[in-house]
């Protein structure tokens, strides 16, 4: 008999798990196989092979995704800008136009603007609150719209509907990064997105041992993208994929925590007479609050804030908290700490960073599972000094 498979929960522990059970096996084994044997197969990318994703530590995967966010198919890729790269690599084919967010990781970011040039691809940036300006950057080879969930690290939450709705009336594709929702907190194929895309390295896997990606969305879109993926190369090994499905197993509860805790820990910021600024958008002040409730399950377990001090505090501040790592990346168990300026943005020219609202001073902060009192103490003490 089939299991049962209808909540959530239960498809981040069983959706895409074989029946029967490998050999009895509870946990999915590791097919560390490069090559597999040939069974009639017509076309090269249905041959068995790493390269090609195919094998059945892959198959889980893409089965699992694309249950996560009630999607047709998804692709796993070696890593988030590997899953970002195939995909407008291919959306863009042929010297195709993108308008995108105007604060963009800086991975992403840097990627539009540094390489897209040399294949006669090109991006304009768009407010992602002013729908009604949109229209003005189109392009008779415009071919698809881009927005992050939540951006980073200014925590902004576009128009997203309007993304959807715009993308269907002038004929693009609708894709959106959700790597800071996740989908616990979110699944944008419910409201009409074309593809979602993730860095596995965060939040999905959720423990600071892997780099991977992964792309969610329309079966037929998701083939094309893994036909280019086949042929730049940037696959999940097995052994990575075999983690991943470990680290997703236990999401829910973890992004869960994440939510609550990263809550109370903003709420105390906005409170505390050092703080100039909080961005986080379950915070009532917020710009896009009542967007975000309307949207979303949890408004996620990163938020980023400033210090009345400036630079020089904010610097102190980092030295000075004795919980907090201080490292880029996000999502894992352990809570992290950083100036966007000096890690994830440093790509960015000082002026496009000032022009996309992130200063030097802003700090980012993903909370982990640690007990949000302990974090708050540690706060506490760090600023008092």
């Amino acid at each position: 008999m089939a299991r049962l498979i209808k909540g959530l929960d239960t498809k981040l522990i069983h959706a895409g798990e074989p029946e029967p059970l490998i050999g009895g096996a509870v946990a999915m084994p590791i097919f560390q196989s490069s090559t597999f044997e040939y069974t009639g197969e017509k076309s090269y990318h249905d041959l068995r092979y790493i390269r090609l994703s195919n094998t059945p530590n892959h198959a889980v995967l893409h089965a699992k995704l694309a249950a996560l966010e009630n999607a047709e198919a998804a692709l796993v890729a070696g890593s988030g800008m590997a899953a970002i790269s195939a995909t407008l690599f291919t959306v863009l084919a042929g010297g195709g136009h993108l308008l995108a967010q105007d604060c963009l990781y800086g991975g992403t970011h840097d990627l539009m603007n540094e390489e897209f040039p040399a294949y006669g691809m090109a991006v304009d940036f768009i407010d992602g609150d002013e729908p009604a300006t949109w229209r003005e950057a189109l392009r008779p080879n415009t071919k698809a719209i881009y927005v992050e969930t939540m951006s980073n690290p200014l925590l902004q939450v576009s128009d997203l509907e309007a993304a959807v709705a715009f993308a269907a009336e002038n004929g693009l594709l609708s894709i959106v990064d959700n790597t800071f929702a996740s989908p616990i907190n979110f699944r944008p194929a419910e409201i009409g997105f074309d593809l979602s895309l993730h860095s596995g390295t965060k939040y999905l896997n959720g423990h600071t041992d892997i780099v991977a990606g992964a792309v969610i969305g329309r079966a037929e879109l998701i083939r094309n993208v893994t036909r280019t993926l086949n042929h730049l190369g940037g696959i999940l090994d097995p052994h990575a994929c075999f983690l991943l499905n470990r680290g997703i197993k236990t999401l829910g509860v973890r992004v869960r925590h994440q939510n609550e805790s990263a809550l109370k820990i903003a709420r105390w910021l906005e409170q505390h007479p050092s703080v100039s600024r909080v961005n986080y958008a379950g915070l009532e002040g917020h710009s896009n609050h009542l967007r975000a409730c309307e949207l979303f399950d949890g408004f996620g377990g990163v938020l980023s804030f400033e210090l009345a001090g400036g630079l020089d505090a904010a610097v102190r501040f980092i030295e000075r908290v004795t919980i907090p790592i201080n490292a880029p990346s996000l999502g894992g168990v352990e809570t992290l700490i950083t100036r966007p300026a000096t890690t994830s943005h440093s790509g960015m020219s000082p002026q496009d960073r000032a022009s996309a609202g992130i200063s030097d001073a802003l700090i980012r902060l993903s909370v982990g599972l640690e007990s949000s009192d302990d974090l708050l103490e540690d706060f506490e003490t760090a600023l008092g000094a």
